[in-house]
This record gives C-alpha cells, sequence and structure tokens, in this order.
C-alpha cells in the first residue's frame, strides 16, 4: 500500500485497521512524525510505546524482531517506533517479514519514520506491494496545505477558524504540522472548547497564548545559521535566549529548510539557476517572496555534497535535544555556531 501526504488521511484508517508495518519517508520528516503519530492513534490497542534507532537496527537487524514480538512489561500490547537514516531499518525490517512468514509468531506493530529516504528506496521497495505493510512519502507543504491541515485540526478540537487566522498558526509553525497542532490545542484549552461546544478563534485569542509571529520567530536564526552570517549569530543565540524558543521548535524549522534547500537543488539540477524558476514552481516549492534573497544566499552556502552532510547531522542533533532535554539550549547553541561555520565555508 502506498500514500503520500495528499491522500495519507484518507488511506490511514485503512492502513491502521490492515497493516502491520508503516514505513514514512520524504524530505518532510514533520510530516511523516505527525503521520506516524496519526496512525498510532488509530491503533485498536496501541500499547507500549518502544523506540529503537536505525543505528542499533543496522548493528543488530535481529533487535526488531525480539522487541516487536516480546511481551510489554505489564503484559499490555506495544507498538515499536524506529528514527532512521535512509535505508538503516532495511536489514530489520527483511528480517522480521521473513521470521514471521516462517511461522515466529504475530509482531507488534512497527512505525519507521525514516529521514533522507524516499518511496524508491530499498526499504520501500522491500514494502510498498504488501498487503499488511504502507509507504508514506512526504513532501515539505506550501502555505496553503499547511493552513488546510490546521483548520482539520481546528474542527477536531471544537474551534472554527477563519483562513486569515489559519495561515497565521501555520506560518507561526514555519509549516511544521506539529508545531501548528500544539497551537491548536493551547487555543482550544484558552477558549474552553471542544467539538460539543465549539468556539469561534480571534486574532486577541491568538495573541493571547502566545503564538510567535513571523517577525519574531525563529526565521532571523534560521538565516543567519544557513547562510553562514557568523556576524548575526550572536545577536541572534541571545535572542534566542531572551525570548526563551524552544530548542526542538527551532531546530525543526532548520530542519525543514535544509530539507526545502535539498528539495530546490534538486530541481535546479547541477546547472541551473534560481533565477530559472517561475513563480508557479517558486509556490510549488514553498519559495514565499520575502524568503527569496535568503535562500538564493543559502543555495549558495550549501551545494548538494555539503546539504548531504547536512541532514545526518540535524538528527544527530535531534537525538540529543531529547534525550539531553536539561542541556538542549546548550548543545542547540553549540551545534548552530557549527553549522554556521560550516556553512559560511566557500
Amino acid at each position: 500500500m502506498k500514500a503520500t501526504q495528499r491522500d495519507f488521511a484518507q488511506t490511514a484508517q485503512r492502513a491502521a485497521a490492515q497493516c502491520t508495518i508503516f514505513y514514512f519517508c520524504g524530505p518532510d520528516e514533520a510530516g511523516a512524525s505527525a503521520a506516524a503519530q496519526r496512525v498510532v492513534e488509530l491503533l485498536s490497542e496501541a500499547g507500549e510505546r518502544v523506540e529503537i534507532s536505525g543505528a542499533e537496527l543496522r548493528s543488530d537487524p535481529a533487535k526488531l524482531g525480539d522487541e516487536a514480538r516480546s511481551s510489554s512489561l505489564f503484559g499490555d500490547k506495544r507498538h515499536i517506533v524506529v528514527r532512521a537514516s535512509g535505508d538503516e531499518a532495511h536489514d530489520a525490517l527483511k528480517a522480521l517479514i521473513e521470521t514471521g512468514e516462517a511461522g515466529a509468531g504475530e509482531a507488534a506493530p512497527v512505525l519507521v519514520v525514516a529521514t533522507s529516504a524516499t518511496d524508491k528506496s530499498r526499504t520501500a521497495k522491500l514494502l510498498e506491494k504488501r498487503k499488511d505493510a504502507l509507504v508514506a512519502m512526504f513532501y515539505p507543504p506550501d502555505l496553503s496545505s499547511v493552513a488546510m491541515s490546521v483548520r482539520g485540526m481546528a474542527d477536531v478540537a471544537g474551534l472554527r477558524l477563519t483562513g486569515d487566522i489559519a495561515e497565521r498558526i501555520a506560518r507561526s509553525a514555519g509549516l511544521d504540522v506539529r508545531l501548528a497542532q500544539s497551537e491548536v490545542t493551547k487555543l482550544a484549552l484558552y477558549c474552553d472548547a471542544s467539538p460539543q461546544a465549539p468556539k469561534q478563534v480571534s486574532v486577541t485569542d491568538l495573541e493571547a497564548i502566545g503564538a510567535a509571529t513571523e517577525d519574531d520567530g525563529f526565521a532571523p536564526l534560521v538565516n543567519a545559521v544557513l547562510s553562514g552570517e557568523l556576524g548575526k549569530l550572536d545577536r541572534e543565540l541571545r535572542r534566542m535566549r531572551d525570548q526563551g524558543m524552544n530548542p526542538v521548535g527551532l531546530l525543526l524549522a532548520i530542519e525543514r529548510r535544509a530539507a526545502q534547500l535539498a528539495q530546490i537543488s534538486a530541481r535546479l539540477g547541477p546547472r541551473g539557476s534560481f533565477d530559472d524558476l517561475g513563480r508557479g514552481e517558486k509556490a510549488q516549492l514553498g519559495i514565499f517572496f520575502r524568503e527569496e534573497r535568503d535562500m538564493r544566499t543559502q543555495l549558495k552556502a550549501w551545494h548538494r555534497r555539503k546539504l548531504e552532510r547536512l541532514g545526518p547531522r540535524l538528527i544527530d542533533m535531534h537525538r540529543s535535544l531529547l534525550t539531553n532535554s536539561q542541556a538542549a539550549e546548550t548543545l542547540l547553541s553549540q551545534g548552530l555556531v557549527d553549522i554556521a561555520r560550516f556553512a559560511s565555508r566557500r
């Protein structure tokens, strides 16, 4: 079974009931992660969550089968979430399938979020024709699609949004559906909304919960880091600390921009120019007018091979922040300085 972000919402319910292996890939890691969480919510009995890294499975492919067929500590159901890069989980999934076909017994649902992978990867090819597996590919969304997703989240939460407010939430979240969901959840709590008692949301409500705006959000720091502007970086890092920016949210914004740069670079090819992109192509690639100057600078700083090195570096940083939450701000600052220095090397 295959899906993309366009038809995932219609496929998710059926896939959750029918499949035991879920493979979410593509340059939009945020969308892939949100889709994985949606499937977990749709499972009849999700039970205990067990997280395994792709690196662990690469070094020990049998570990996935062992975990998927083990009982929870409390005898409950469980599901396995794997965060991998590329085809790190391929051999483990192949072993899981082969041992299952040999009679090893029922396995818990396995959900793989694979960054730097596509639906053309070895892992996707292994799974795409199986009735018990879903392969879903996610591209970086544009403003309109995220705003539409925000309105869908709002409907579920009992909120009534205008198109303008939905777009503001989408922009403030850096087109990241996970951060947008967080804003919608806060709004529902603030407005005391529910599906049984829906509430209309005003701009005042949005400002009251502290939703970031485009001007005071992550964009200036993201641009300073990926443009290699070391002279601006100290000021932006101080602003990060002064405003108490969420380290994981900020890193997600940088990951999204890096994925967007990779997509633009792939569209241009080795001899293409940013100036060759038409208005329609820019809209499709999520390039807004105000961002064009920064995008142009960043594409000069990050050629294809440098972008290939940036992806795994961001993944490692993300893992470090999640496992060392108390030191997240310090770890992020150090990592961003390293990335900015790397970007400044022409």
